[in-house]
């Protein structure tokens, strides 16, 4: 078998990822069949070649390939195992065929999920992204992949239609692992800027001008040349909630804790996004994280002549 545009490639999830995923792979003439339990969440997106599926069951018995974008470890193992009477892909999909998982979610889901998979003779790509939502509207994410090497092969150019880079990372789960490695970094940068840029309100600087600096400086970055304008307040869209961070730092927290690894920053941030979401800011944008910071702050107090 082999991912070709001549039969049906199978997409579950049509959400803020998702969708525009679908588009590209649409767009390069892959013929799909898409189900999410939101059917208003790919309307747009169907045509002669993009058909709606029934169910999950129907995705995986009428394709050989299938991609899933999902929200958490939950909907992973209901998808895979299915819930109730109702049949997941491991019950529905054919021997040989292939399973492309793209969501961030655990290891330890992710593994139970290969156990189901393995032993219905399913071959298991995973395949997490990373990127904000207008990165894959631009058909620019990066795909951190590992699993089944030969179906790796197979389907590698699928994704090339939504993602401007790819790492293969090995076998088993080291492309989750690679995910929460970055949105480690991803997730503290806002932390840390926050508490940066409010030193330098502090002694008269304005963040406008700070951002300047910084993007000129040896601390620069893609990640903060892109927040630029959120950082300054002149782009107010969410590209990744703040409590969609919340998600993710705690499946990075339980990975660590899991493996016998104490991450003391890591758990500081995750409180810091926890109360900031508490504190309303959780469907802005996480770099809202720095307008927090901001707020949480005690008063200057000028000391006494």
């Amino acid at each position: 078998m082999s991912a070709t545009k001549a039969g049906p490639v199978g997409w579950i999830g049509t959400g803020k990822m998702g969708a525009p995923m679908v588009a590209h792979l649409a767009g390069s003439g892959q013929a799909l069949q898409v189900f999410d339990a939101r059917p208003a969440s790919y309307a747009a997106l169907l045509t002669e070649t993009v058909t709606a599926a029934p169910g999950i069951e129907a995705i995986g018995q009428n394709c050989g390939v299938v991609f899933t974008s999902i929200p958490d470890d939950s909907a992973l193992i209901a998808i895979v195992e299915g819930q109730g009477a109702s049949g997941g892909l491991a019950r529905s999909m054919a021997a040989g065929s292939i399973l492309v998982e793209t969501s961030t979610v655990s290891p330890e889901a992710s593994q139970q999920a290969a156990r189901a998979l393995q032993a219905a003779g399913i071959r298991y790509v995973r395949a997490p992204v990373s990127g904000s939502t207008s990165i894959a509207q631009a058909g620019g994410l990066t795909v951190l992949a590992s699993g089944d090497k030969s179906a790796w092969d197979e389907v590698e150019t699928l994704l090339a239609q939504y993602s401007a880079r790819r790492f293969w990372l090995g076998e088993g789960d080291a492309a989750r692992y690679m995910k929460l490695v970055l949105n480690t970094l991803v997730g503290a940068t806002a932390s840390v800027l926050g508490e940066a840029l409010l030193l330098g309100e502090r002694g008269g600087l304005s963040r406008a001008d700070m951002m300047d600096v910084i993007l000129e400086s040896a601390v620069t970055s893609p990640l903060l040349k892109y927040k630029k304008d959120t950082v300054v307040g002149l782009d107010t869209d969410p590209a990744f909630q703040l409590d969609q961070m919340v998600k993710d730092y705690s499946l990075i927290i339980a990975a660590a804790r899991k493996e016998n690894i104490e991450m003391e920053v890591a758990e500081l941030v995750l409180e810091q996004y926890q109360t900031a979401a508490q504190a309303g800011r959780a469907a802005q944008d996480f770099f809202a994280l720095v307008d927090w910071i901001g707020d949480a702050a005690h008063p200057r107090q000028d000391s006494a002549g």
